[in-house]
């Protein structure tokens, strides 16, 4: 799957009058599929995957920010990062980008994110691609209090500078050592180069928000997580990497089953497995073996 310069490289776009960075690869006129990252991480998490689809189907991929994350603005003071919030963020985007209904190609926190709006806005979502990502955290009822308890105090406790690193690489083996889930080098540096402002000196000062490290103040119960995936009319392909969050586990099986269109493929690779140089090849092609048996030459919104 070997693509021109052209196409291999994204453009920087800046959406919802300056609040959202994002990267568009492909042509303007193309059918568009908005990409959706996961927590901490930003656009870039697409670098290696949309270039592979835009040449295979010719579409244009536009990846945003989040908000908090990457090159887009942080929240207001005073303004928690709940995840409904991000809604916000993909539905700014679509208006931006004139989308009636969108095609989501979505990673982990941002496979949540387009459940939510693929449920709750069935009529704006015309298909999804999850990635290692089905539904959002959920905390059981009996734990409300606890979760709410564990929001307060760490919202009113000052908030912390964004962390401080003497070179690039020192800042990539900090994203190693405290990150969730695994990572090696090649996989994390373009997520921590987007998220980096290198000084004239080469110290590297990370821009992502600091309050996105503090516990939410409401969950989502298990049943209302259930529900909504229950919601979800879109067709979902669910991409999973063998090393990755979901696999056999109780929860994921059942949230597997709530969804009532949904195809899954298991493949080699851990919870990044789109951009991991010795997985992505294989994504892209599940990807695009679905697309083509699935909707022929329908794969988006043309603009």
């Amino acid at each position: 799957m070997s693509q021109p310069t052209s196409r291999r490289y994204p453009h920087s776009l800046s959406l919802a009058h300056g609040r959202l960075a994002a990267l568009s690869w492909g042509r303007e006129e193309a059918p568009t599929w908005l990409a959706l990252h996961g927590w901490l991480d930003n656009a870039a998490s697409f670098s290696r995957l949309a270039p592979l689809l835009v040449e295979a189907l010719d579409i244009r991929i536009v990846a945003i920010d989040f908000r908090g994350h990457g090159y887009s603005a942080h929240a207001p003071t005073g303004q928690d990062y709940a995840l409904w919030d991000y809604c916000h963020d993909v539905l700014d985007a679509m208006e931006d980008l004139a989308i009636e209904r969108a095609v989501l190609l979505a990673h982990s926190m941002g496979a949540a994110v387009a459940c939510l709006l693929a449920a709750a806005l069935p009529e704006r979502i015309e298909r999804m691609t999850l990635l290692d990502g089905l539904g959002a955290l959920n905390t059981p009822a009996s734990d409300t209090a606890s979760q709410l308890r564990k929001g307060l105090m760490a919202h009113r406790r000052p908030t912390s500078q964004a962390p401080r690193y003497p070179d690039l690489a020192t800042a990539v083996a900090a994203r190693l050592a405290g990150g969730v889930t695994p990572l090696d080098t090649i996989t994390a540096t373009p997520l921590v180069e987007r998220n980096a402002d290198v000084a004239a000196d080469g110290h590297v000062q990370m821009r992502t928000d600091s309050r996105l490290l503090k516990p939410s103040l409401v969950r989502f119960t298990p049943s209302q997580v259930l529900a909504l995936l229950a919601d979800i009319q879109a067709p979902v392909l669910l991409i999973e990497g063998e090393e990755g969050i979901l696999g056999e586990r109780d929860w994921a099986g059942k949230a597997r089953q709530a969804v009532p269109h949904l195809t899954r493929h298991v493949l080699a690779g851990g919870h990044h497995l789109h951009l991991e140089p010795q997985a992505v090849f294989r994504v892209a092609e599940v990807i695009t073996q679905s697309i083509n048996e699935t909707s022929g030459s329908v794969v988006g919104n043309e603009q």
